[in-house]
């Protein structure tokens, strides 16, 4: 009887409900691994084409404490943010775009005892675990490449983590708004620039300081200072403010998605 009954009338989850949607989501990649690893190639064949072949062209670069690296060694932790954003904001948007509008997933989720809340946080974690295995493959690409100078970089898996979080978190919250797939031009808009200008292929003092400042307040900007400080040791406490401008824009993107999914889909 009790079982007929926690059938019929949905009982409350635990804490951590978001977690089966991490499972869905597993299980669904389980049968399609090749397209899951799909996105591990395109930072790296970046790196090889610009970072070693260019590599030949430019001579090293010296950074703000006067530490001298090869090209490649600059260009590489750059890649590695870039593809953490790129992973990020395809799977929070795209993804659950067509899941939301189309295939019409979360409304039948939500008529489970799982709340808007929930749909967030799993979402967001499985795009944070998937960043997170192209993350750890790239830096074992660096490693063998010898990009790589300091044991600092042990905590660029993490950093790569957090900038994920913060293009997810964002990235869902912005698709809550799209009406349309003509609406994610504007996404590209926004992600390509911030590719070739935050500081990604050359240093950020080239720039005029009229540009230079606005360079330095974009997310992506945050995430290359992190992974290029790491893997080449030069850690000081002002990092602490790329780690705390990451955090707020993912919390914040994940708390406005789950009140504009509960607004769209608990009508």
């Amino acid at each position: 009887m009790g079982t007929l009954t926690a059938r019929v009338v949905p009982v409350p989850l635990r804490l951590g409900g978001g977690r089966h949607i991490v499972e869905r989501n597993f299980v669904m990649y389980r049968r399609s691994w090749v397209v899951f690893l799909s996105g591990f190639f395109e930072p790296v064949f970046y790196l090889l084409s610009i970072g070693v072949g260019v590599a030949q062209l430019v001579g090293d670069f010296t950074l703000s404490d006067g530490t001298r690296i090869g090209y490649a060694a600059f260009v590489a932790p750059a890649m590695l943010a870039s593809s953490a954003m790129n992973g990020a904001i395809f799977d929070s948007t795209y993804n659950i775009f067509f899941r939301m509008k189309y295939a019409k997933l979360y409304d039948s989720m939500l008529a489970t005892p799982l709340r808007p809340w929930d749909i967030a946080t799993g979402e967001v974690t499985w795009a944070l675990l998937r960043g997170a295995c192209y993350s750890a493959m790239f830096i074992l690409v660096m490693l063998f490449m010898g990009l790589v100078s300091s044991w600092w970089a042990l905590v660029a898996l993490p950093a790569s983590v957090l900038i994920g979080f913060a293009f997810a978190g964002a990235g869902m919250a912005l698709t809550t708004f799209m009406r349309s797939w003509q609406d994610f031009e504007f996404v590209q808009l926004a992600i390509i620039p911030m590719f070739l200008f935050s500081a990604t292929f050359y240093p950020v003092e080239t720039y005029p300081d009229a540009i230079r400042w606005l360079v330095e307040i974009t997310p992506l900007y945050q995430g290359v200072v992190l992974e290029r400080a790491f893997t080449t040791g030069t850690v000081s406490w002002s990092l602490l403010i790329n780690i705390l401008y990451l955090a707020t824009m993912g919390t914040l993107g994940m708390y406005v998605a789950s009140r504009r999914l509960g607004k769209l889909l608990l009508k």
